[in-house]
């Protein structure tokens, strides 16, 4: 039986920190968004214990511990913030109506936040690299003003950031 949620509004920045502050939690927010789709929440104790041990078999204590601890308190929060859909009686989660809210909090997943600062990361390389080449006196480049140059590329950098901001 799944059991659902009437949230609809989104989170406030405090509450994904709150969720994402607990390291269960976010390996759980990670798991999910490493799998497609529905995921059993053994597999999820599983791994998550997996990764508090230095031991190899996982000791079956410290799977159990694992396992009731997501049942009782971190699957029914996730489940009330919306962030996942929990099916109490098959076992298993799945992304909920805000999982990609919080998933972008956590490295590697910022989408826009990732693609602004590959964006920002580019414009510097250029911009160095037309500096750092006309300062060699590379025929071509050496025609350059490097003052000019290295105001262009701060400008496109704070352009963009202001963009971002703003958008």
């Amino acid at each position: 039986m799944s059991v659902q949620t009437n949230r609809t509004e989104s989170l406030e920045e405090s509450e994904v920190f709150h969720i994402l502050g607990n390291d269960r939690r976010r390996a759980i927010v990670q798991l999910l968004a490493e799998e497609s789709g529905q995921v059993d929440v053994s597999d999820i104790a599983s791994e998550i214990a997996a990764t508090e041990t230095d031991t190899t078999p996982v000791p079956n204590n410290l799977y159990k511990s694992v396992y009731v601890s997501l049942q009782q308190t971190h699957l029914p929060q996730l489940q009330e913030d919306a962030v996942i859909e929990y099916d109490s009686e098959a076992k298993t989660i799945q992304p909920g109506a805000h999982f990609d809210e919080v998933l972008q909090y956590i490295d590697g997943h910022g989408g826009a936040r990732s693609w602004i600062l590959q964006l920002h990361l580019g414009l510097c390389v250029v911009g160095l690299g037309i500096i750092a080449l006309a300062g060699l006196g590379i025929p071509l480049l050496s025609s350059f003003n490097l003052v000019l140059t290295s105001v262009v590329v701060l400008l496109l950098v704070a352009a963009s950031s202001l963009y971002r901001l703003l958008a």
